[in-house]
Formats: structure tokens, sequence, C-alpha cells
């Protein structure tokens, strides 16, 4: 599996990193930029075989197996659409779109065009996520009632973040995550939505909490930011116990609780490199069967998130240009 990835910044940095030993064969390939010397120092840097000063050449290299797409949130319908637009196979990071009118158009143009897509959002993809799920519903913890994520970084003047024409804000980079955790454990069936959010000078959102009520009775109760730092953890509480992990952003420890004491203990694999590499084994499996789509974030899943934060942002009164 050849990788592409369009984007030369911190995350497609992450990327190559977690591809540079070729893990299952799969490879970061090439990487373009808009500026041809951004390129070619990441490719060096990275040891990536070729390096574009143009998206057009990146998609149009007949070697590119996988587009990842790596620029800011603001970018990824363009991007993307030109990748799908000459049959490439696509990995979009989280979040998909600005909102999910241009996350309707890309999945129908990806429908149309009978291209693969996936969402980058990595805990969806990864073993430590998939086991939160299996301890919860073996009945350790009795039947899930509440739970609570958390996931805040001091990042307030970072450009991404602070500027509205880049999306930024921390519900599409931070709070993406606690709603997929929410999503991943308790489900989508939400009867009421309550918030509370704290704005920027510039309009965008810099910290906030969000509790979800369920139709079934069950509760979360989430918190995402970029005004402080905080401990990044999740807990899974049940009638006989609770589940409690460590970075809902990458979960690397997960700890099991009865009665307040330790019963059993899970840590990430041994293999693991950064958690990056799991979206792109599992883009080569979904390639090898011939899905148009991936089961574990299935474009279903993908349109409600963007859906969920689309109503989020008009409740805060939170707009971008392409809105």
């Amino acid at each position: 599996m050849r990788l592409g990835i369009i984007g030369a910044g911190g995350i497609a940095r992450k990327m190559a990193y977690a591809l540079a030993s070729k893990p299952q064969g799969c490879e970061c390939y090439a990487v373009a930029s808009r500026s041809l010397d951004k390129a070619v120092a990441f490719a060096k840097e990275n040891g990536i075989a070729k390096a574009y000063g143009s998206y057009e050449e990146l998609v149009s290299d007949p070697a590119v197996d996988l587009v990842y797409v790596a620029t800011p949130h603001s970018h990824h319908f363009a991007h993307a659409r030109l990748a799908i637009s000459h049959g490439k196979p696509c990995l979009v990071e989280k979040a998909f779109t600005a909102n999910a009118r241009e996350a309707e158009q890309l999945l129908a143009l990806a429908k149309e065009s009978g291209v693969f897509v996936t969402e980058a959002i990595w805990t969806r993809y990864m073993p430590m996520s998939h086991k939160i799920k299996e301890v919860m519903e073996s009945g350790v913890i009795g039947e899930p009632r509440v739970l609570t994520a958390t996931l805040c970084y001091s990042i307030e003047h970072k450009e991404r973040i602070i500027r509205p024409e880049l999306c930024g804000g921390a519900l599409l980079d931070l709070g993406v995550y606690a709603l997929n955790f929410a999503r991943m454990y308790f489900g989508n069936d939400v009867l009421r939505t309550v918030s509370n959010v704290h704005l920027s000078d510039t309009g965008v959102d810099l910290h906030e909490c969000i509790s979800l009520s369920y139709r079934d009775g069950k509760m979360a109760n989430l918190q995402a930011g970029a005004l402080c730092q905080n401990d990044r953890q999740g807990i899974i509480s049940g009638t006989k116990g609770y589940i409690r992990i460590d970075n809902i952003n990458c979960p690397e420890l997960i700890e099991v609780y009865q009665d307040n004491c330790k019963i059993a203990t899970y840590e990430k694999p041994a293999e693991m490199i950064n958690g990056y590499e799991y979206e792109v084994f599992e883009c080569e499996r979904c390639l090898a069967a011939g899905l148009m789509e991936s089961p574990l974030m299935p474009h279903a899943e993908t349109l409600s998130v963007m859906r969920q934060m689309d109503q989020l942002r008009k409740e805060w009164g939170v707009t971008f240009p392409m809105d």
C-alpha cells in the first residue's frame, strides 16, 4: 500500500512516522504541498520517495494507492474531491469536512465514482478502542449507565484553532474525539443535548461542555477545549463497576474497577507505533475486500457526527465561511 499525503504539516508528519518502517508493507510513497520546497524538505526528512509542488500531480501519480488528506478542516472537501475525481481512494482527516453539507456532497461523489473513502478518526481503528467495547460488553461493570470524557490542550493561540476561515475552534479539532468516544460505546440515539461554550474574540469555540441524554436512560458528559491541559480521561460507569481509559484521543491504558478496587488492566499493544498506522491497515483491508467504506466508521456515522457538530455550532452561533 503506497500512501500519498496531501499536506506537509504536523499531522502529516505523524503519519509519515507511523509508516517509516513500512509496517505490513504500507509506506508513505509521496507527499504534496503548495510549496515544492516544503514538499522536498518533508520528503527528505521522512524518507519519502516522491515530492510534489501541487496536489494535482500527486493524485495523478499512478503509483499512489491511497491519498491521505492532511490539510486543515477547511480544505478537506476540495482536496478529497480532487483525489476522488482522479479515482484515488481517500483517507480524510477528521473532522471529515467543514459541515454536513460538504460531507453529503463528498460521499455522494465517492459513491457515484465507485471510490473508497473513509474518515481518519484514528480512535475508531485502534485495537484499544475495540478492547474497551469488548470489556464493557462482557458484563464486568454491569449495565453501563454513565460515560464521561474529557480532552483539553493549551492550544488557544494556534492558527488552526483561532481562525474561522480554517474551520477553527475546539469542536472540530478536539470535541469530535469526545463525541466519537460517546458514540462508540453508547451509540447515537440521543434524546436531548445540553451544552455550554466559551467563544473566542474571533467567534470560534474554545471550550465546551456537552451533556447527552439517551433514549434508553444513559447519559454522557463531555468536555473539550483549547484553553487548558487536563487528564484526557474517559470513564464508563456501570451498575457493578467502571472502566477508566487513559487518553480518549489515543487509548494507552484501560483499567477495570469493581467496588473501587482495580481488577484488570490492559495496555496498548507493544507493536503499536503511534496509532496512525491502524487507519492505513484498515484502508488496505477494505480495498482488498472491494469495500467502498469501512464498517469501523461507516459513511452514515460520519454524516451523523457532522450533523451533530453542525447543530452544536448553530446553537453556539459559530459559523464558517463555507456554511
